[in-house]
C-alpha cells in the first residue's frame, strides 16, 4: 500500500464509529484506490449529494441494520461532503458521526493549492510521493506547475525545441491518455509561444485535447503520403479549418514513428485505403496504408496480437478498461470489415482475446465495480447513472440546449461502424469520444433507466423490471435542477426518418432545454440478428445509408444543442447452453441473465446450471438477485447462437459516451 493511500485511510478505523463525516472539498476520497482501501477496511462512502436522497439511503440501508444488531452492508458509513462547513447538515448526523476534515491544502503543504486543485485525483498518489521525495522547499505557482509537469507528467516543456520534440511529447502523453490538465497545457504553451516553429499549432489545445491531436496527426499523415505520390480514399475525422496545413510532423524520426505506428495499430489513427501500384516508400510507413484485403488483415491480425499482450488487470484501474473497450471495439469493426475468409483465419485469435478480455474483466468487476458509482463525473461519466449529472454541469459551463442520444444496445465496435460511416457521409461533424460503463446486469430496464434517471438501481426498485417510468425520471431530474416541463423533452422509438417529423416539430419551440431520445434500431437488429455480429454490422450499414443518423445530429446541431451520445449496453456472440431448471420462472429472463427475488430460487437455479456464476452487484436492490451465464455462453437452447446482451464482457458492459459537433 502506498504512502498516499496509507495517509488517507489512517483517518478512518471502522471500530471507532459508525457514522463518519468527511469534510472533502477537493474530492479527494473520490480515488478508486482509495474508495477500495476503505471497502477492505468495512467502510462504504456516500456523497452527501441529496439530503433526502441520502436520508433514505441512510436510515433504510444502514442505520436499520446496526440498531438491530447486524452490521449490514458495512460495518461503517462515511458521508463525504464536498465543503469545509458541517454546519448545514442534520443535527443528529453531527451527534452521531466522527468527523474527519481532508484537503489538499494540507495534504500538499509545499505545491501551491491552486495548481493542485485542478489536478486528477488520480496522480495524487504520485504527487505525494514526488512530494515527500523531492520538493525541499514551499514551491510558487509556476514552480508547482514545472513540478508536475516533471514528476508526474515525464514533461519539461523548457527542453522542448525542435519539431521531433513536442511531437513526441504530445504523441506519447495522448498515447497513455495522460492529456494534460487545462492549467497545465496553458502553462506549456505559454512557455513554447516564443518558439517560431510552433506559433501557428494550437498549443494549448494540443496538449489538452487527444481528440484535437489525432485529428491533426490524421491530416498531417494523409499530406505526407500525397507529398510522396500516394492519394486515395480518407477514412479519418475531418479536421477544423483553422488548423488545417498548419502541422508538419516529423514522421521519419524514430521517437515519433514508433508512437504513430501503434496508433494505427490499436485504430487511434486510420490508415489510407489505395489502389495500384505504390512509389516506393519506407515499410515503417505501410502501417498507414491500406492497399488491399490482405493488408487490412494484417493490420488486424497485429491489432489483436498486440491488445493480447497489453490487457489490464485485477489492479488496473477503471480508465485502463475504458481505453481497453475503446481499443478492442476499433479492432473488432475491423474484423467485421474484412471479408468472410479472411475473418474466419483470424476468427481463432478474435475469440481468444475476448474470452481473456472478459476473464479479466469479471475478476475486475468482482474487486472494483462497487467502487465506481461514488466517483466524479465533472470531467466525464464514469457510469451510465453519472451521465444526467455530467450534463447538468455542462450546462452550468454555458452549454444551454443539451441533448442526450441513447442508442439502446449498441456496442462499442458498433459505434465505430457508424462513425466511420458518419465520416463519409457527413464529413463536417466531429466526435470527441470516450466510454463509461453500463449497470450490470446490463439490462435495458436496469441501465436504460439509470441514464435517464440519474439513479443507482437500487434506487428505483419499483420499476427495474420496466422502462415505463423513464419519461418521468428524466422530467424529475432536470425539474430538481431548476427546468421547467415545458423545457424538457423525451422521446423513444426513433428509427426511421418518417420519426424525425413529430421531433422537429417539438424542437421547434425555443423553450426546450433538454432533450433526451431513445434510437432502438440496433436493439432491435440485434433481436433479430441469425448470422451474429457480423450480419449485425451488414444490418447498421445499411440503416445508416437511409440516412437517418446523420439527418437527426443535423437536426439536433443545426437547433444549437450540444449532442452527446451513449447506449445502456452493448451485445455478443454467444452459444447456448440450456435454460436454467427452476420451479417458478426469474423474475427477468434475459439472454445473458437471470434475475430473482428470492434467495432460495437463485440459488436453486445457480446449482441447476453448470456454467453460471452468481455475482453481488453494489447498487442494485437486496431483493433483486442475479446469476450470470459463464464465458460466451447464454440462457438458451444448448448449442443456439444469438447476438445478446444482460451479462459481464468487454462488449456489454463499457458503453461509448460521445460528444457530437460540426467543425468548420
Amino acid at each position: 500500500m502506498s504512502a498516499w493511500v496509507d495517509r488517507i485511510l489512517k483517518e478512518f478505523t471502522a471500530d471507532l464509529s459508525r457514522l463518519w463525516i468527511a469534510a472533502d472539498p477537493d474530492g479527494v476520497l473520490l480515488d478508486e484506490g482509495l474508495l477500495a482501501g476503505l471497502r477492505e477496511r468495512g467502510f462504504d462512502l456516500l456523497p452527501f449529494e441529496d439530503s433526502i436522497a441520502f436520508r433514505a439511503e441512510y436510515e433504510g440501508r444502514y442505520r436499520a441494520a446496526w440498531d438491530s444488531g447486524d452490521d449490514g452492508p458495512a460495518k461503517a458509513l462515511i458521508l463525504q461532503l464536498r465543503s469545509t462547513n458541517t454546519g448545514n447538515l442534520p443535527w443528529d448526523y453531527l451527534k452521531r458521526a466522527r468527523r474527519v476534515s481532508l484537503t489538499l491544502a494540507d495534504l500538499f503543504p509545499k505545491l501551491s493549492y491552486s495548481v493542485i486543485r485542478q489536478i486528477d485525483p488520480e496522480h495524487h498518489d504520485a504527487l505525494y510521493a514526488a512530494q515527500a521525495r523531492h520538493a525541499t522547499q514551499t514551491l510558487g505557482e509556476s514552480a508547482t506547475k514545472d513540478f508536475v509537469l516533471t514528476h508526474i507528467f515525464k514533461l519539461s516543456p523548457h527542453l522542448i525545441g525542435r519539431s521531433e520534440d513536442i511531437w513526441r511529447e504530445l504523441l506519447r502523453l495522448h498515447y497513455r491518455d495522460a492529456a494534460l490538465p487545462s492549467v497545465l497545457a496553458e502553462y506549456v504553451a505559454q512557455v513554447l509561444s516564443d518558439i517560431p516553429a510552433f506559433k501557428a499549432l494550437p498549443l494549448k489545445e494540443l496538449f489538452a485535447s487527444k481528440m484535437t491531436l489525432l485529428r491533426v496527426v490524421q491530416d498531417a499523415w494523409y499530406r505526407y503520403l500525397a507529398e510522396r505520390g500516394i492519394t486515395g480514399t480518407r477514412t479519418g475525422e475531418p479536421l477544423p479549418a483553422e488548423f488545417a496545413g498548419n502541422a508538419e510532423i516529423p514522421f521519419e524520426h524514430p521517437d515519433v514513428r514508433v508512437i504513430v505506428d501503434s496508433m494505427f495499430l490499436e485504430g487511434l489513427l486510420h490508415p489510407l485505403s489505395v489502389s495500384g501500384a505504390l512509389p516506393a516508400i519506407p515499410d515503417w510507413a505501410k502501417v498507414g496504408i491500406v492497399q488491399d484485403p490482405l493488408a487490412l488483415r494484417n493490420l488486424v491480425e497485429e491489432g489483436i496480437k498486440g491488445l493480447r499482450q497489453a490487457l489490464p488487470g485485477l489492479e488496473s484501474s477503471f480508465r485502463d478498461w475504458m481505453s481497453t473497450a475503446r481499443k478492442l471495439g476499433e479492432l473488432i469493426a475491423r474484423f467485421h470489415s474484412l471479408d468472410s475468409a479472411r475473418a474466419q483465419a483470424l476468427e481463432p485469435a478474435m475469440s481468444e482475446l475476448q474470452v481473456a478480455a472478459d476473464e479479466s474483466l469479471q475478476q475486475w468487476v468482482r474487486k472494483h465495480y462497487a467502487d465506481l458509482p461514488s466517483l466524479p463525473a465533472a470531467k466525464a461519466p464514469v457510469m451510465v447513472h453519472h451521465i444526467p449529472r455530467y450534463l447538468s454541469m455542462r450546462r452550468s459551463s454555458g452549454e444551454d440546449r443539451i441533448a442526450l442520444l441513447v442508442f439502446d444496445g449498441l456496442a462499442i465496435d458498433q459505434w465505430v461502424q457508424i462513425r466511420e460511416a458518419l465520416a463519409k457521409r457527413a464529413p463536417k461533424m466531429g466526435f470527441d469520444e470516450g466510454a463509461c460503463f453500463a449497470w450490470a446486469p446490463t439490462l435495458t430496464s436496469v441501465s436504460r433507466q439509470a441514464i435517464f434517471s440519474g439513479m443507482r438501481p437500487r434506487e428505483f426498485p419499483d420499476s427495474i423490471e420496466t422502462t415505463s417510468a423513464e419519461p418521468a425520471q428524466w422530467s424529475r431530474f432536470w425539474l430538481d435542477q431548476g427546468l421547467r416541463a415545458n423545457e424538457v423533452i423525451y422521446r423513444k422509438g426513433l428509427q426511421r426518418n418518417d420519426h424525425l417529423e413529430e421531433l422537429t416539430a417539438a424542437l421547434a419551440s425555443p423553450n426546450v432545454k433538454v432533450v433526451g431520445l431513445v434510437v432502438d434500431t440496433v436493439d432491435d437488429i440485434v433481436h433479430g440478428a441469425v448470422l451474429g455480429k457480423r450480419g449485425v454490422a451488414t444490418q447498421i450499414a445499411s440503416w445508416v445509408d437511409t440516412g437517418f443518423v446523420e439527418r437527426l445530429l443535423d437536426l439536433l446541431l443545426g437547433k444549437g444543442f450540444h449532442v452527446y451520445l451513449t447506449a445502456d449496453h452493448g451485445n455478443v456472440d454467444a452459444v447456448g447452453q440450456g435454460r436454467p431448471k427452476q420451479g417458478v420462472a426469474a423474475e427477468l429472463r434475459g439472454e445473458r441473465v437471470r434475475t430473482y427475488r428470492n434467495e432460495a430460487l437463485a440459488a436453486e437455479s445457480a446449482a441447476s446450471t453448470t456454467n453460471a456464476y452468481r455475482l453481488d452487484v453494489a447498487g442494485l436492490p437486496a431483493n433483486f438477485l442475479a446469476l450470470f451465464a459463464g464465458g460466451r455462453t447464454a440462457f438458451l437452447l444448448q448449442g443456439d447462437q444469438a447476438v445478446v446482451h444482460g451479462g459481464i464482457s468487454v462488449e456489454e458492459l463499457l458503453v461509448p459516451f460521445v460528444s457530437v459537433s460540426h467543425v468548420s
